[in-house]
């Protein structure tokens, strides 16, 4: 079975190296491409992709093959303000703190395909349980917002359990950054996206 295609279509080189970035790790099933412009995306198929994240300019530029692909496009929007924002499409807001943009497109995913059941199943490999059942517990915790203190208090361990607890989740799931993991522990269903 063929991965569903996403397109990103954004003059900004660095944006949509950020946007893709962060796709792929909240959709991991699915393939990213980008485009700089319409015509690029034109040129290879458009009917491939099963969602376009496109910029506000390109969207008003092109806004009759994008009212055509109304319930595929999602415009990439700078302010959370409702003004800002195109009525007809769903929008995103790509300036504001990597968490309440993950949050967002974790919200999204589970909303526009039904919790994920639209989705095709996760690879094998990305199905496997790597954690241990207490660095679970500690990882849903740690997502939820909570410091290592706090997390010893509510599990009944010592502050340097924790602590060798969170080095051994980021380790074994090859991470660096809590906002990894809380896309890891939603996607997994470890946490639910309205408890972070």
């Amino acid at each position: 079975m063929q991965r569903p295609r996403i397109a990103i279509i954004d003059a900004n080189t660095l944006a949509t190296i950020g946007l893709k970035q962060l796709l792929q790790t909240v959709l991991p099933i699915m393939t990213v491409d980008t485009y700089g412009t319409l015509a690029e995306l034109q040129a290879n198929q458009p009917e491939q992709y099963a969602h376009y994240f496109v910029s506000t300019d390109i969207v008003l530029a092109n806004r009759p093959f994008f009212a055509e692909q109304r319930r595929k496009t999602i415009v990439l929007t700078v302010s959370l303000t409702a003004n800002a924002q195109l009525s007809d499409f769903h929008s995103i807001c790509i300036n504001q703190p990597e968490s309440q943009l993950v949050r967002q497109l974790l919200m999204l995913a589970q909303h526009a395909h039904a919790g994920g059941r639209n989705l095709p199943p996760m690879p094998q490999v990305l199905q496997q349980k790597i954690l241990t059942d207490r660095e679970i517990e500690v990882m849903a915790l740690i997502v939820q917002g909570y410091i290592n203190k706090e997390i010893a208090d509510r599990l009944h361990i010592g502050l340097a359990t924790v602590i060798t607890h969170r080095r051994n989740i980021m380790d074994k799931l090859g991470m660096k950054s809590v906002s990894a993991l809380t896309i890891y522990a939603v996607m997994h269903g470890y946490v639910n996206i309205n408890d972070i």
